[in-house]
């Protein structure tokens, strides 16, 4: 463990990238991660079956959620991972901005009406030169971030969470008992119990098959290479690049998520190329460690007891007079 850092290799005073040497693996090897590149996601769920099949979790319900062709809805202990679909009206790298259908447009509706008098006087769906009603999915798959800081480590009072030697974040089910103080630290809400068992569970980056050489079993199925696997440092210089032959493309709404070692949880083993805003694909615009404040508090809460020892100290000193 190196100064300023927990048992869980968080960096509590400031940047610490080599988070395996903190955790206590001097000989670590390189920080490894997912790169998931949504502008070439087909939705095909290749990684959620795969996710399934490696790791034997149980499933959580086949039907679909009535707004699209998620049938998972989020993360949770038995959906390590989630693909999302969300359906707007504009062409992607369009130049209006796409409107979301959530926001109450209803496309398939509105385009019946298109050109009759029954046509909304409202919002409707970008149309091309042609007629035709422009549409996209945005399709993304989520997973846990293994966060450099990582509000789950800090408040697992069994050491249950620990830091592997990939720099990723582990439950260890067989001592988790599961108090569920991770659930409410992960800025993400990846973390769940699981009904009927307790504890708590979530990706592990495939660590049995990290230890044999092998890359993690959603990476090895998907057949578009959406979801990238490595080291980190390498996928992030591979991710900026994808994002400026993108712009070039014309594809200007292409941006980064969770790659920057300053953002609020110092940068995510697991980031995305994204295509429209984060809160689109379910995501917070600007996460934070949950636990960023700790060190603070215990100093505030340190001082107010030594100054209520004083005052009693005090109050029986002039007692006794």
């Amino acid at each position: 463990m190196t100064e300023g850092a927990d048992r869980g290799g968080n960096a509590l005073y400031g940047p610490q990238p080599d988070v395996s040497g903190a955790a206590g693996y001097p000989d670590a090897p390189p920080r490894v991660g997912f790169f998931t590149d949504t502008s070439v996601c087909i939705g095909c769920k290749a990684c959620e079956v795969a996710c399934k099949e490696w790791n034997a979790i149980p499933e959580d319900g086949l039907e679909l959620t009535g707004m699209s062709y998620d049938n998972t809805r989020g993360l949770g202990a038995d959906t390590w991972r989630h693909v999302a679909f969300v359906e707007q009206s504009g062409p992607s790298g369009g130049p209006e901005a796409a409107q979301d259908v959530a926001a109450g447009v209803d496309v398939f509706a509105a385009a019946t009406r298109l050109g009759t008098a029954a046509e909304p006087a409202g919002p409707v769906p970008l149309v091309s030169p042609d007629g035709r009603t422009e549409l996209r999915w945005l399709m993304s798959s989520d997973v846990c971030k293994h966060c450099t800081h990582a509000g789950c480590l800090d408040v697992c009072p069994t050491g249950s969470l620990f830091r592997t030697e990939f720099g990723t974040v582990v439950v260890q089910q067989d001592i988790c008992n599961g108090c569920g103080y991770c659930v409410p630290a992960c800025p993400y809400g990846v973390i769940g119990r699981r009904e009927g068992d307790g504890r708590v569970w979530k990706c592990t980056l495939c660590y049995d098959r990290l230890g044999a050489g092998l890359e993690p079993a959603c990476a090895k199925s998907c057949p578009t290479d959406s979801i990238q696997f490595g080291p980190l440092d390498e996928l992030r210089e591979r991710a900026r690049e994808r994002v400026a032959r993108l712009h070039a493309a014309g594809v200007t709404d292409a941006r980064l998520y969770g790659e920057s070692p300053e953002d609020g949880v110092g940068g995510a083993g697991a980031f995305f190329l994204l295509l429209d805003e984060p809160e689109v694909y379910g995501l917070p615009p600007d996460p934070q460690v949950t636990t960023r404040d700790l060190p603070a508090m215990w100093r505030h809460a340190a001082a107010a007891a030594v100054t209520l020892a004083a005052l009693v100290l005090g109050s029986c000193a002039r007692r006794k007079r």
